[in-house]
């Protein structure tokens, strides 16, 4: 029984995709839908699926990003991008991609990847590293197209209440229904989530390493492997360690 998982940050669209997969391909089991890049490489790298289906742009790591990592977490896994973009885009996903859809997704264009990736499970050999491949051909060809980045936080501080600067931001952790911002001089408590700030954090500067820490890169003193291939980062002006979870270390050795 073929798995995947679905990567859509937009309920809806993730909600309709689901739907036609189960008319398209009734056999297929969805094992879990992620509404960010983090989370769908932590259920790629757990449960190894034969597919995932991935948007182009989600919060935190974008699709293309997912799949370079998914090809040392899970490399047998075919992967389908989901995308808004124009034709251009569109040719070089047809250079590597098991395939592509066209938001919004149709049924007939749906049956036809369904058609391509059942034939494509049928010979494993053909697919085996397919998403390193996938990545390395489209990378070149895209740049992330970032949201507008923060500039300051308002955190609270027992009664009182901070301006940040998010360049003094260490790292960002997710502490039950709030996100802890850790700073030199000290941490403060946000009441967004932290799935929230991943949207407008400049990826070029905060990186997720677990599925609830996000770490400003130019905050970081050192990375350690593992036995385990998990990581360890040691920070500038704070004295405890992050662990960097074993998916996420594909993604620190491209930098």
């Amino acid at each position: 029984m073929p798995r995947c998982i679905v990567a859509e940050d937009e309920k809806l669209l993730a909600a309709a995709l689901q739907r036609e997969l189960a008319i398209a391909w009734p056999e297929l089991d969805v094992l879990e839908v992620a509404e960010d890049g983090g989370a769908a490489l932590e259920a790629i790298a757990s449960h190894r699926p034969e597919v995932a289906f991935l948007d182009i742009r989600m919060p935190g790591l974008t699709g293309m990003e997912v799949a370079a990592a998914a090809a040392e977490a899970s490399p047998d896994t075919l992967v389908v991008f989901i995308t808004a973009y124009d034709q251009y885009a569109v040719d070089a996903f047809e250079r590597g991609a098991v395939d592509y859809l066209l938001k919004p997704v149709t049924p007939d264009r749906l049956a036809q990847t369904v058609a391509r990736l059942r034939g494509r499970l049928a010979d494993a050999a053909r697919h085996v590293g397919r998403a390193a491949r996938v990545a390395r051909d489209i990378g070149a060809h895209f740049d992330r197209p970032p949201d507008e980045p923060l500039t300051w936080l308002t955190a609270s501080t027992g009664r009182a209440t901070r301006l940040i600067l998010v360049d003094d931001v260490i790292y960002f952790r997710a502490d039950n229904k709030y996100t802890l911002v850790a700073t030199a001089e000290g941490d403060a408590l946000l009441t967004r989530p932290i799935r929230d700030l991943l949207r407008q954090l400049d990826p070029k500067i905060f990186r997720q390493i677990h599925r609830s820490t996000i770490v400003n890169l130019r905050q970081v003193a050192s990375v350690e492997r593992e036995d385990t291939g998990k990581g360890c980062l040691r920070l500038r002006g704070r004295p405890e360690t992050l662990s960097v979870s074993q998916p996420f270390m594909a993604i620190f050795r491209a930098m």
